[in-house]
């Protein structure tokens, strides 16, 4: 497995961004998404990258810059064809190096609840990621939860 930069001209990396997106509206209460679209992912604050296996994609997901100290994981998504091959550790993996390689202190992120979601939050766990408060702009509701981990572990 190899881990590039997203391509957004790449019709497999947008299927992907896609399947997504439908699958967060089709598992979150409505006004509850805030997964990015094509043109959240294009923002200069954001590093979104693509894991490979040869020509086959498995995942995608994205750092965003959120201050000097911290950054964002958003739009991680591994393939409904590639699931439990792991991809989404590689890209995790690929994505806390370059938080540590930026400086940050802190890497966040912002989860649903349910069934849908415990696959990545088993993920995330694992890598030490612990329940914490909103960050950013997010308010907490009932379905969203919150995750923040040490870069320097």
């Amino acid at each position: 497995m190899d881990v590039r930069p997203g391509d957004f001209t790449d019709a497999r990396v947008l299927e992907l961004l896609r399947e997504h997106l439908a699958g967060m509206h089709a598992s979150s209460p409505p006004g509850s998404v805030y997964a990015l679209d094509l043109s959240g992912l294009q923002q200069p604050s954001i590093a979104f990258f693509t894991v490979w296996d040869g020509d086959e994609l498995l995942g995608c997901g994205a750092l965003k810059h959120l201050d000097d100290d911290a950054g964002e994981i958003k739009s991680m998504r591994t393939s409904a064809r590639h699931l439990r091959r792991g991809a989404a550790a590689c890209l995790l993996e690929h994505v806390l190096a370059i938080a540590r390689a930026r400086g940050y202190a802190r890497v966040c992120l912002e989860t649903g609840r349910g069934p849908a979601f415990e696959p990545a939050l088993a993920l995330y766990r694992k890598y030490g990621f612990v329940p914490g408060p909103a960050f950013g702009d997010y308010v907490a509701t009932e379905f969203n939860q919150f995750f923040h981990r040490r870069c320097d572990v």
